[in-house]
């Protein structure tokens, strides 16, 4: 069975990338990183930074657009990171709501044993 970008030729994907395999240790990019275009594709741009950019007109996942490009998250965030780095794309975090302070809970649950 073939897998996208799993059995992809290893030169295709060091094409891609300009031969860099690793995208560093302060990679803002994680799965669930939301990314948004800050411009359109341009002539002559690589073809995959011009989908990313496509793709990316609504905040939407590093791991949707590996999905979409049929690309292996890590060859994404290598791609992501040049966009990033020219000012092409944003990068953000989903927002995750604060929990309720612990007393708060705690006066829920004293209130459930109630009933």
């Amino acid at each position: 069975m073939k897998r996208p970008g799993r059995d992809d030729a290893p030169d295709r994907l060091y094409t891609l990338t300009g031969g860099r395999s690793w995208s560093g240790p302060d990679n803002p990019f994680d799965l669930v990183t939301l990314v948004l275009a800050e411009s359109g594709p341009t002539l002559g741009m690589q073809s995959e930074h011009a989908t990313i950019l496509r793709l990316a007109q609504a905040p939407i996942a590093v791991v949707e657009v590996a999905a979409e490009l049929g690309l292996p998250v890590s060859i994404t965030k290598i791609l992501l990171l040049d966009l990033l780095a020219s000012g092409r794309v944003s990068a953000r975090h989903p927002q995750t709501s604060a929990l309720p302070a612990p007393d708060i809970l705690e006066q829920v649950l004293v209130g459930l044993r109630n009933l």
